[in-house]
């Protein structure tokens, strides 16, 4: 009988570690993603800080490809507040995924445990 059991055990183990690795890089890709959005998200507030105190009548213009397009003052900052706005959104969302990647190997190891505690019980 104890076969079976060490089979099931080393099975569990080779899921848990598997699903581990996956988990890492899973979170490793979220961090990286994180850091690009924020450094995304500075670009943009400093670029709207030093276009506030310009005047209403500079001429102000938007690369586009490998073109600009004259902008007004007002496009330019709403363009750069949408900006941060989703680079903030999405970093919230990268957050919660990885919390939730995190959670879920906890629980894995939590289950695996369990089992190892029933099985020493028995």
């Amino acid at each position: 009988m104890a076969a079976p059991i060490d089979l099931e055990l080393k099975k569990a183990f080779g899921e848990l570690q598997a699903k581990v690795i996956d988990t890492q890089q899973k979170v490793k890709l979220a961090d990286l993603q994180i850091d690009q959005l924020n450094r995304v998200k500075k670009h943009a507030n400093l670029t709207h800080v030093e276009l506030t105190p310009l005047p209403e009548s500079t001429r102000m213009y938007e690369g586009v490809g490998r073109m600009f397009i004259l902008q007004s003052k007002d496009e330019i900052s709403k363009q750069l507040m949408d900006k941060q706005k989703t680079a903030d959104d999405k970093i919230k969302e990268l957050e919660q995924k990885k919390t939730y990647l995190e959670r879920s190997v906890k629980e894995a190891e939590d289950n695996i445990r369990e089992m190892l505690m029933s099985r020493r019980a028995q």
